[in-house]
């Protein structure tokens, strides 16, 4: 769906990195959506195997499915790429079908959307959250169900914030909403936070998880942050430098450190993100 029409405003959650507006990263541009399955061996055959097996087996031109994409993924499974949903079911099915001795297909289903509920009351929680809203808000015509509240956290402003999982049917009935809270009425927003590792600056793991060398987030140097000395003319981020190396044709600007809001593996994080919600 189209993004809505919100601010700019910048929430912060402990142990992540900056929060953006599904609507700011987007910029009004329309979400292109990925639909895709993962294929695996279930004697532990390489990718080359795997595909070699499908090809065999499956056509395409006769269950009428078109192949975007399909590549080798690091951990030995290979992922295809179709044009829809109802493709990437259709694909599925006969692969495990005909291929199901020795392989297995599994589409990937994506994430629920999630919303942040802005200056919440002290004696809301995640315990009573839910049973409050749709007791207040019956106007939104929710179930029980219909609502997952995760976590709580605190701004610099001393402000409650309180992030909630949903469906897609519900987030489109609340997101242009405002919700009756005890005494207070709060505005809410989609909340999109990519996971930041604080030791290599790398996305989508954190430190706990991390087998990376570490790297300042500054100046992508083999040191912590409060350590660095760089000045802000010598900031490097070491997820855009990856980039470039990767990418010789196609080089975007690494001066600026891995924590800069515009950074573009930051925006690019985010956009995957978005494309792989149920929005």
């Amino acid at each position: 769906m189209a993004p809505p029409g919100v601010g700019t405003a910048k929430l912060y959650a402990t142990g992540q990195t900056q929060a953006r507006l599904y609507s700011e990263v987007l910029g009004g541009k329309p979400r292109q959506d990925n639909y895709k399955l993962t294929v695996f061996s279930k004697d532990c055959q390489s990718p080359d195997v795997i595909k070699g097996v499908l090809k065999a087996a499956i056509n395409p031109t006769i269950i009428k499915v078109g192949i975007k994409s399909i590549k080798s993924l690091r951990n030995g499974r290979v992922q295809i790429e179709t044009g829809s949903k109802e493709e990437v079911e259709k694909l599925t099915k006969d692969i495990n079908d005909k291929c199901g001795q020795s392989l297995q297909a599994q589409a990937h289903r994506r994430r629920n959307p999630r919303l942040v509920i802005y200056n919440i009351p002290e004696d809301i929680s995640t315990n009573n959250a839910e049973e409050i809203i749709l007791g207040q808000n019956p106007e939104l015509n929710l179930t029980t169900g219909d609502i997952t509240p995760k976590f709580v956290y605190h701004t610099k402003r001393s402000t409650r914030n309180m992030v909630i999982e949903v469906s897609a049917l519900t987030r489109k009935r609340m997101i242009h909403t405002k919700i009756k809270l005890g005494w207070f009425i709060c505005s809410l927003d989609d909340y999109l936070v990519p996971t930041r590792c604080f030791k290599c600056s790398k996305y989508n793991h954190r430190a706990s998880q991390c087998r990376g060398p570490e790297r300042c987030p500054l100046c992508a140097g083999s040191h912590k942050m409060k350590e660095c000395s760089a000045q802000v003319e010598d900031y490097k981020c070491i997820n855009c430098q990856i980039f470039n190396m990767h990418n010789k044709n196609a080089k975007i600007s690494e001066n600026h450190s891995s924590m800069d809001k515009n950074c573009p593996s930051l925006k690019a994080v985010l956009n995957k993100y978005i494309q792989n919600t149920d929005y």
